[in-house]
């Protein structure tokens, strides 16, 4: 039960992160903020499309990895890919401008994709049952 639990989780975090990949290329400031920094870019977009591309890739790989049932492969992922979110919680927290309140989406998918990376490695693997 745990493991459909995490893998739904998991599912459910991969289509968040299509979706807040695909705001990146298709509303670039309103993701900015969101995202919890200020970012003037004149324009040039750069920086979004490579943040977006990167959020992108990470949830078709999730949902990918959930829907091959790969229980240790998205485990491993989410566990290791937890330095992502840490790192752009630090880069929230150092600017002048911001507080704890626009780091916390940082923090929940620090917390969820530990916890449910760490779960679903955990998890013992389900016997198949034999066909009558």
């Amino acid at each position: 039960m745990t493991t459909k639990i995490s893998y739904a989780i998991a599912f459910l975090l991969g289509l968040a992160m299509i979706f807040l990949g695909a705001r990146f290329f298709f509303s670039p400031e309103v993701a900015t903020a969101a995202f919890g920094i200020r970012f003037n870019a004149h324009g040039d977009y750069s920086f979004h499309h490579i943040k977006g591309i990167r959020d992108i890739f990470s949830g078709v790989l999730l949902c990918a990895l959930v829907l091959m049932k790969e229980r240790r492969a998205l485990g491993v992922m989410l566990v290791v890919a937890t330095i992502i979110p840490v790192s752009d919680m630090i880069t929230v927290l150092e600017k002048s401008y911001t507080n704890v309140q626009q780091a916390i989406p940082h923090i929940a998918a620090t917390i969820i994709c530990s916890v449910v990376g760490i779960l679903l490695l955990t998890a013992k693997p389900q016997l198949k049952q034999p066909s009558k």
